[in-house]
């Protein structure tokens, strides 16, 4: 529809076979489920043959759409998972650094998995899990020896840059919080849930929120366009927030080809791959054909990357069933725990952290999905031969994921941390995101005996980094080094001096902040430089913090060698921060803002904002320009389970994605301010209402109106504002 631009990313996905595996998906689907599937395509088809005014974005790319077809809604589900689940992108990263050079034990050093003990389950829930065997320390060794010797070599380097490009446009985030705090820790003896994903700040929303009822079926939160059903909400007994799990659910494997090149060595026999072929469309040029290789792993990427290696993915989003939408709608429809529970037996990926609260005062966890169970030596951190050698072993059983109901501590917090104890005897993933904001949520809600609602508002909208409880100690040692310098930094030296007296809140009116923020973002320059790279970007950064404490304390390379020299290369950056903004530091909104684009239209709005990668309300921005022009909190939900109707929640921009509806951007500034609206199932206002009978399963128009009402209905669906 947009041209080249998006072939590369195009020819990745149908390379992937998004598609085919949603077609599978929906084949597999139980009855039950296939029958809201088909019902939803029918109402999405029965509003396309009205022919009404299509949108502007339509217009614009002069673009009609087909119609919808029941695949559709479980390719949505994919595409999901696809950008929730990137430990192929991350496999590539570090392969690409050892065809630099680079030890893997380098490699580690600069991207160290966490392996603290700030997780979401404490030692007593991991000992409330039936069944669970024993974890012994060969299951708990933080970096299993991998054998690299087998390991086919050559990366063409840029083909791999180009690669990573590709990834970056995905949707991949470290960061989203839910939490979940019992009774005994609330001022009105029942749960409090909050959650807020990090997704992309975008336009039209990520999310549309909806009150959905039926006589069969209530529920009310945040949707996903294009999937019926509640994806992060309540109903009228169980409410639910969800986060990114972190889990790998991905591996690469290098293939051996046969000499035709038509198939490859597996388990000492050769096999024949599975041929297919896509055609992608490109407006202003010729249809381009790529070729499609399988193999018993899966997709080989090769082609698509431009690799001479051939590498396989294996994900479990493209085994052929996959009962994730059929998950969410029994978690819809769930009265308690147990059926809560049950509803998510179906449950694939992306893996997500639930938390869970009711009106009966229960609160708990869960960790959903296939998690691969890897032999003794297979890391999942890079690519391993594609032999049969390092198969996976099957799936970490249902009964023994990660959970928890009514924890001693009466609360549960999530932030993409590490989500169990070495007590835990599976392996889930070796990348989490760093415990920062799951630390400070911690913190929080154990600085009171009991919580409000405003307290749990307060928690969410937090913007103290304790990035800055971390690196205080640094700045504590730069005074004597800049003290030596000649001329005497004295603006420098002043600075220093306020930021040690700042209580590292990155409010948008601080200046304190910008100098903080800019001078840390100098630091990890030169972790960017010791992988080749100008700045970090993405998620690459998690890790940088513990990289430089460590550096700071015992010294590294990349920052001169010694831990003196690392220290006198954190004052130069201060002092070149300082000297960079001259006479004039800006306040931290003044350059640090909220970005909120269209990915076609050259529409977009811009807030400032405070907070930053690893605060609560978080901030995460781009390395080179300070803009939060990715991720962000997309929506923002607190479900009070002693009055449901006292819940709150608010989207980031507006309900509506009709550029000249009132409703386009109405909530930006609420949302900016740390406003929240009601969610309400009753005594709201009604604008319109627009009852929809069940007709006989057909996608004509008349299955769902009667005929003499259709074209009162299409014009009130023109004269809607949304």
């Amino acid at each position: 529809m947009v041209g080249e631009t998006t072939l590369q990313q195009d020819t990745l996905n149908r390379t992937l076979g998004l598609y085919q595996a949603a077609v599978s998906a929906y084949t597999n689907l139980e009855p039950t489920v296939k029958r809201v599937v088909d019902t939803y395509t029918n109402g999405i088809n029965a509003y396309l043959s009205l022919n009404l005014p299509l949108p502007l974005e339509f217009q614009v790319l002069g673009y009609k759409p087909d119609r919808w077809q029941p695949a559709d809604v479980l390719a949505a589900v994919k595409l999901q998972s696809l950008g929730l689940s990137g430990n192929f992108q991350s496999e590539l990263l570090r392969t690409n650094l050892l065809a630099q050079g680079l030890s893997f034990e380098r490699i580690q050093q600069i991207f160290p998995p966490y392996t603290g003990d700030v997780t979401i389950l404490q030692p007593e829930d991991i000992a409330q899990i039936p069944g669970l065997p024993k974890a012994t320390a060969a299951t708990n060794q933080p970096l299993p020896k991998l054998d690299l010797s087998a390991l086919a070599q050559p990366f063409d380097l840029g083909a791999v840059d180009s690669l990573l490009a590709v990834s970056r446009t995905l949707t991949s985030i470290q960061a989203s919080n839910n939490w979940v705090v019992s009774g005994s820790r609330t001022t009105t003896g029942k749960p409090f849930l909050a959650n807020d994903p990090h997704l992309s700040l975008q336009i039209p929303s990520f999310w549309y929120a909806a009150d959905l009822q039926s006589p069969t079926f209530n529920a009310i939160g945040a949707t996903f366009p294009g999937l019926p059903g509640v994806a992060i909400g309540h109903n009228n007994r169980i409410s639910w927030g969800v986060t990114n799990l972190q889990a790998d659910v991905q591996d690469l494997y290098a293939l051996t080809e046969t000499p035709n090149k038509q198939g490859y060595i597996y388990q000492n026999q050769p096999r024949a791959y599975t041929q297919r072929s896509e055609t992608i469309k490109v407006r202003g040029q010729a249809d381009v054909v790529i070729p499609v290789q399988t193999s018993v792993y899966g997709p080989v990427l090769s082609e698509a990357l431009g690799l001479s290696q051939p590498l396989a993915l294996r994900w479990v989003s493209l085994d052929e069933t996959d009962g994730t939408f059929g998950a969410f709608l029994g978690v819809n429809r769930a009265q308690n725990w147990t059926e809560f529970k049950n509803a998510l037996r179906t449950y694939v990926a992306p893996g997500q952290n639930f938390v869970y609260a009711d009106v009966d005062g229960n609160i708990g966890y869960f960790a959903p999905g296939q998690f691969p169970i890897r032999r003794s030596g297979h890391t999942g951190l890079l690519p391993v031969p594609g032999t049969g050698e390092y198969d996976w072993q099957g799936f970490i059983p249902f009964d023994q994921l990660p959970q928890v109901l009514n924890p001693q501590s009466g609360f549960i917090v999530s932030a993409n941390n590490r989500v169990a104890p070495a007590s835990y005897p599976y392996t889930i993933s070796y990348e989490w995101a760093e415990p920062y904001r799951a630390e400070r949520i911690r913190d929080l809600i154990q600085s009171k005996n009991q919580l409000s609602l405003q307290d749990m508002q307060a928690i969410q909208l937090d913007q103290t980094t304790l990035l800055y409880r971390d690196f205080k100690p640094i700045l504590q040692q730069l005074q004597p080094i800049l003290s030596q310098l000649n001329p005497l930094p004295t603006a420098t030296l002043d600075w220093l001096n306020q930021l040690l007296n700042w209580d590292g809140n990155l409010q948008p009116n601080s200046q304190t902040a910008t100098v903080f923020e800019a001078w840390y973002n100098e630091l990890t320059q030169f972790v960017a430089a010791a992988i080749g790279q100008e700045v970090l970007e993405g998620n690459a950064q998690e890790p940088a913090p513990r990289f430089l404490l460590r550096a700071f304390s015992q010294g590294d390379p990349a920052l001169g060698g010694s831990p003196t020299q690392a220290l006198t290369n954190a004052a130069l950056s201060l002092k070149r921060v300082v000297e960079g903004f001259g006479n004039s530091v800006p306040q931290w909104g003044a350059i640090h803002q909220a970005v909120i684009q269209h990915p076609v239209l050259p529409i977009s709005r811009q807030v400032s904002y405070g907070g930053d990668r690893y605060t609560i309300n978080v901030g995460a921005y781009n390395s080179k320009t300070f803009l939060m022009d990715r991720n962000g909190p997309s929506y923002r939900q607190i479900v009070d389970l002693s009055n449901l109707n006292n819940s709150q929640y608010i989207l980031t921009i507006g309900e509506s994605g009709r550029f000249f509806s009132p409703y386009f951007d109405n909530l930006l500034s609420l949302w900016q301010q740390g406003e929240y609206l009601k969610i309400r199932t009753d005594r709201y206002p009604v604008a319109i209402k627009l009852f929809l009978k069940p007709g006989n399963g057909s996608n004509s128009v008349g299955a769902l109106l009667p005929e003499h009402m259709i074209d009162t209905w299409a014009q009130s669906l023109a004269n809607l504002p949304i």
